[in-house]
């Protein structure tokens, strides 16, 4: 896998600002056969950037309903990635 296939998205919410702001933590949707190792290289040679630490966790998809129909949103992945020291990530 490249880069480009473990890191699918930046995930953004309110929690996920705050730890960007107060933390230099970022958070990123990636690819659920990703491990850590993985995923910080994908992100250094990514946007150029050293981290230093890395968790992860899977989101189980949920169940979801729109009028009689229902189904299953899907299942993810979640990373969130500390950043060194003067370290930053720009338009995310």
């Amino acid at each position: 896998m490249n880069a480009y296939d473990i890191i699918k998205r930046p995930r953004v919410s309110e929690k996920s600002v705050y730890g960007q702001t107060e933390n230099n933590q970022y958070t990123f949707e990636v690819h659920p056969q990703s491990n850590k190792r993985e995923i910080k290289k994908a992100v250094e040679s990514l946007f150029e950037v050293k981290v230093v630490k890395v968790n992860t966790l899977n989101k189980r998809g949920k169940y979801r309903r729109v009028g009689r129909s229902q189904g299953i949103a899907a299942a993810w992945k979640k990373a969130i990635v500390t950043l060194a020291e003067g370290d930053q990530i720009e338009g995310v």
